[in-house]
């Protein structure tokens, strides 16, 4: 990996661990908070890239609620185990009450 691409992803590593338990957060607002808005899935790759690290990545999904990474976790639906675990449901591979939970970056975390 270019160390470029380690210090980003580094990054959003530091972003992801501050996102409480219960809630969920998605991988444009982590983008736009770290002044890289059209790096969603550059946040989505550091995700797919966390799991060997002490990173809470079930609570990132996709703008729509959608649990659009599932299939990177070991299992068949680990990563909705894990947000139901913290009272988050889950109908159809999507957050319900996805406005309400959701957690923004810019909103709570100083650069």
């Amino acid at each position: 990996m270019k160390p470029e691409t380690e210090s980003f992803f580094e990054r959003v590593y530091e972003v992801v661990r501050q996102v409480p338990y219960g809630r969920v957060t998605s991988y444009g607002a982590i983008a736009r908070y770290l002044g890289a808005a059209r790096s969603a899935r550059m946040v989505g790759y550091a995700m797919n890239a966390s799991h060997a690290k002490d990173v809470p990545a079930h609570r990132v999904v996709n703008r729509k609620g959608l649990l659009t990474g599932k299939h990177h976790f070991h299992g068949t639906n680990l990563m909705q185990q894990l947000l139901e675990s913290e009272g988050v449901v889950i109908e159809e591979n999507q957050v319900i009450d996805f406005d309400k939970l959701y957690w923004d970056p810019a909103m709570h975390l100083k650069l």
